[in-house]
């Protein structure tokens, strides 16, 4: 049953790929959408099977094929299904067959190979993401990890006739082959350490040693090289700047790819080696802040940000640093349950943001819109309730995630951390609803709608005239309709999906209520065994790594989870508040404090400027290096000098061999004669 879940979309991937040509998009899109949607039932029925089995026994593994034998190293094709792995499965196939079902309607003015092509991309992504989350061990797991690596290459770079799209695809390619170069340096050091790269024998024999002091121990040099590649591959700091140009791609893929599936590998990764990481602290406490402070700064980023998919595409980044900030604190559960509400709400919001576009045939600038809440109610509506739940507002789905990892961080001791992290949700909340407001609210902005490039727009309150920003839209979709045609909210395969995520994001963190408030957690109890020592065979308990306890406790913790909680919401609509009074009321007061404060306006418009200064210190000596130095010396003079004298040598002797070939039978004969003597005369000299 295993194998089936990822072989259902590698099977919809080779229909498209190979018949895409000759089927017409009906055919097209409902083999992709049907292929998700039988993965998720497999998906559904394998999950239902495990919660019957006993909470210390829940695990199924499926051995495909002996994959390495080399003396006493073994590696199988193993799937794993436990209950981390089941929360991802159900998220990568139940999130991506609705965003299958989107792209049926939004992406169908491609022509039909197009069309094709873009659901074989999708289907293949979808089963390399499978093949990862299944993995029983660290190479099965990287063979998804690279393959969703090479299919975010292709999606992002989908319209790869257009420069921005294809540079953007190559972008996240090589950032991501820095990052993958750590992990792979990692599982070699494991592997050469301890001798095996399943999950379950290396938790084994690393609960057995007591955890390392330092970041010199071999776990913790492990730990850290993979915590690198989940930097490149979660795009996290100093790794992240792929992400938001990723944008690019269609809005469908950055709902998949970059809200629900790929960029949480990372998350995923540590909490599958939870054992792993907790006994190396440093390590842990890097992770801590590096979540915290790209949380942070992709937070700030946001503020400013004009382009609907670039807000959501820091948004994303910031709300990963949180899910790390979790891991670092050893609140795994914490961790994964923002991991799946975030799930539904950015989901959502992506897919939102693409009815805007759609709608208003491929703008994304948001000084371009405003007053479309009467004209997308559908749109609107569920937009908004992403907004609220992402921002933390009480009793939906971000509310009851976010908030265990502000309880998990503090009660931990991590006060400094906590602050970054309240700031965080404070900011979440203001550029969110800055975007809801400048999107929906206010007057109808359509001084640009319909014109792809080179427009200004109107100045509403956003830029400010002397602080010179331009208009860019990096990740402009390529829907073309009649500029003149009237606004039309989501057609009905985007409008269902719409609901049904806001429906998500509004009940998915009811799983998760704290004990605080007299729920129960029961997504914190389902996960509590893939974050331990699995039990012996034939064994009745697990062996916890360390007492974590997660979701609330009795007396004066649940009095502190409260009072921390009641912060949360008041930071979260603090958030929309101010949000409201800048852009609803007082947007005049946006343009005082850009004009009070440019530099520091263009600082966070232009991003910390850390694509320049990539650019500049690694970027530019690569490519004048390569064409002055190495290319000159090295390549011209060594490299082709080796190639082009062995061919000068080649033509030389050619030219001697050529002579002996006459043809002639009298010359041949002559030549054995001389020979014979010659050879005679060696050995009678002897």
């Amino acid at each position: 049953m295993l194998a089936l879940i990822p072989l259902f979309p590698f099977a919809g991937f080779l229909v498209n790929a190979s018949l895409g040509r000759r089927l017409p998009k009906s055919v097209s899109g409902g083999v992709a959408s049907a292929a998700m949607v039988a993965a998720f039932a497999v998906a559904g029925t394998s999950v239902l099977a495990l919660a019957g089995m006993p909470p210390g026994r829940r695990a199924v593994e499926e051995t495909v094929y002996t994959w390495i034998a080399s003396g006493e190293f073994v590696l199988d094709l193993t799937f794993r299904l436990d209950p981390l792995s089941a929360v991802m499965i159900l998220v990568v196939t139940g999130i991506g067959a609705l965003i299958h079902v989107y792209s049926t309607a939004y992406m169908h003015e491609e022509t039909d190979p197009e069309y094709a092509r873009y659901f074989s991309y999708l289907n293949l992504f979808a089963a390399f993401m499978l093949v990862l989350v299944l993995g029983a061990n660290f190479l099965v797991l990287f063979v998804g990890w690279e393959g969703v690596g090479l299919c975010s290459y292709l999606l992002i770079g989908f319209w790869f006739r257009k420069k921005s799209a294809a540079d953007a695809g190559k972008k996240a390619f090589i950032v991501n082959r820095i990052g993958d170069y750590a992990f792979v340096l990692g599982m070699l050091l494991l592997v050469t350490r301890f001798g095996t790269l399943d999950f379950q024998r290396l938790a084994a024999v690393v609960s057995a040693v007591p955890p390392e002091q330092g970041v010199c121990g071999a776990v913790s040099m492990a730990t850290l090289l993979l915590f690198i590649g989940a930097t490149g591959k979660s795009a996290q700091i100093p790794l992240y700047t792929w992400l938001p140009d990723a944008m690019e791609g269609p809005t469908p893929v950055s709902a998949l790819i970059h809200a629900a599936t790929m960029v949480t590998a990372g998350v995923y990764m540590i909490g599958r080696n939870a054992v792993l990481f907790s006994h190396a602290p440093e390590t842990m406490l890097i992770v801590a802040v590096v979540g915290a402070v790209t949380a942070l700064m992709a937070g700030t980023i946001g503020l400013v940000q004009n382009d609907i998919k670039r807000v959501l595409a820091y948004s994303t980044v910031s709300q990963l640093g949180l899910m790390f900030l979790a891991m670092g604190v050893g609140a795994f559960g914490a961790g994964i349950f923002h991991l799946y509400t975030h799930a539904f709400f950015k989901a959502l919001l992506f897919l939102g943001s693409g009815a805007v576009i759609h709608a208003l045939h491929g703008e994304q600038d948001i000084r371009h819109m405003g007053g479309l809440k009467r004209s997308l109610p559908v749109t609107y509506w569920t937009f908004l309730i992403g907004s609220l739940a992402i921002a933390g507002v009480p009793f939906l789905s971000g509310f009851f995630s976010k908030d265990e990892i502000l309880y998990e961080t503090f009660r931990e001791g991590h006060l400094l951390l906590w602050v970054v992290a309240a700031v965080t949700s404070l900011l979440t909340a203001v550029y969110m609803f800055r975007l809801v407001f400048l999107t929906f609210h206010g007057e109808r902005r359509e001084g640009a709608t319909g014109t792809h490039a080179g427009a200004t727009g109107d100045h509403d309150g956003a830029i400010p005239p002397d602080v010179g920003a331009t208009v860019h839209r990096p990740g402009a979709d390529s829907h073309r309709q009649d500029a003149g045609s009237h606004l039309h909210d989501a057609p009905a395969a985007m409008a269902v999906v719409l609901v049904v995520l806001a429906a998500g994001s509004v009940l998915a963190g009811y799983i998760g209520v704290p004990h605080a408030i007299g729920g129960h957690n029961r997504l914190g109890e389902w996960l509590a065994p893939s974050f331990q020592v699995a039990a012996a065979e034939g064994g009745e308990a697990l062996a916890p790594v360390e007492p974590v306890e997660e979701g609330g406790a009795a007396g004066g913790e649940a009095a502190l989870e409260l009072s921390l909680m009641g912060v949360s919401s008041l930071i979260a609509l603090a958030g929309i508040g101010l949000a409201a009074f800048i852009w609803l009321r007082r947007r005049q007061l946006a343009d005082a404090m850009a004009s009070r404060f440019p530099a520091l306006y263009r600082l966070l418009l232009n991003k910390y400027y850390v694509d320049e200064i990539y650019d500049a210190a690694v970027v530019q000596p690569i490519r004048i290096g390569s064409q002055e130095g190495l290319w000159r010396g090295f390549d011209v003079r060594v490299v082709d000098g080796v190639v082009n004298g062995t061919g000068v040598a080649i033509a030389a002797g050619s030219a001697v061999l050529r002579r002996l070939q006459t043809g002639s039978v009298r010359t041949y004969a002559g030549s054995m004669f001389i020979g014979v003597v010659v050879i005679l005369g060696y050995y009678l000299w002897r």
